[in-house]
């Protein structure tokens, strides 16, 4: 119970990664607020895990929205008083195999507005939200992508590889005031939309890990968990890969 009495923001937490982070941070003893652009995946995960609904917070929010964001903020600590943690998840890849000069512009803005743009949005009421508070930390969701470059995916790259650049901005501004910000960078995660691209793309994906197998959604949100935890109460501004391997490469 290493969250007890914290409260914790979690976006993309309708399914995927953001789905199992939500369910440890909750596991931890944190309440939580689920974000997601649809309601009802986060309010089928919120009556999954917390059946009750004592501890936890379905909200509607797109992160593209810088107002919508505000008020999931808003409504977090209406709702339990503060906000602790967060964890910054939401995003899109877009379609793989496009060259740059090849890549739609309304792919490229849905891409970077999600994954990038949107990152800035959550942290910009997050940040002053967890610093009333006093402390906090805050998990911002790179890739192994946002580390190496990946033909055919630009806009992906380029969205992750800015997450890490402005999680290290934010460490270095917040390092006074008892906010520590990271970033986690997974390679291919056994996801349930992963795992329903088919057996062939799933197991291209292992191949390109050393250690020649995907991460399981449990193994990413223990990293995240250890991240907002005390236990990594000196760790602020670093990436941390999961990804069997990749990058060492």
């Amino acid at each position: 119970m290493e969250f007890k009495d914290k409260v914790a923001l979690v976006t993309g937490a309708g399914t995927g990664n953001g789905e199992a982070l939500a369910e440890r941070l909750h596991a931890g003893g944190a309440s939580v607020v689920l974000v997601s652009r649809r309601l009802e995946p986060v309010e089928l995960v919120c009556r999954r895990i917390d059946p009750k609904g004592v501890q936890t917070l379905a909200l509607k929010a797109d992160v593209r929205d810088p107002l919508a964001m505000a008020s999931a903020v808003n409504q977090s600590i209406e709702r339990f008083g503060k906000l602790d943690l967060a964890v910054n998840n939401a995003g899109v890849t877009g379609p793989a195999g496009v060259p740059v000069q090849d890549v739609e512009l309304d792919i490229w803005r849905e891409v970077i507005d999600t994954g990038l743009t949107g990152i800035f949005h959550s942290m910009k009421y997050e940040i002053p939200a967890i610093r009333a508070n006093g402390s906090g930390a805050i998990v911002n969701m790179s890739s192994a992508n946002g580390l190496v470059g990946l033909a055919g995916m630009a806009a992906y790259t380029v969205a992750k590889h800015g997450v890490i650049g402005l999680t290290r901005s934010a460490a270095l501004e917040l390092a006074e005031s008892n906010i520590r910000v990271c970033a986690v960078a997974p390679g291919y995660v056994a996801t349930p939309r992963i795992m329903d691209s088919g057996k062939e793309v799933t197991d291209w994906m292992a191949s390109v890990h050393p250690m020649k197998r995907l991460a399981t959604r449990e193994e990413v949100a223990d990293l995240v968990a250890y991240l907002l935890s005390e236990r990594a109460a000196f760790i602020t501004g670093s990436v941390h890969s999961i990804d069997g391997g990749y990058t060492a490469q």
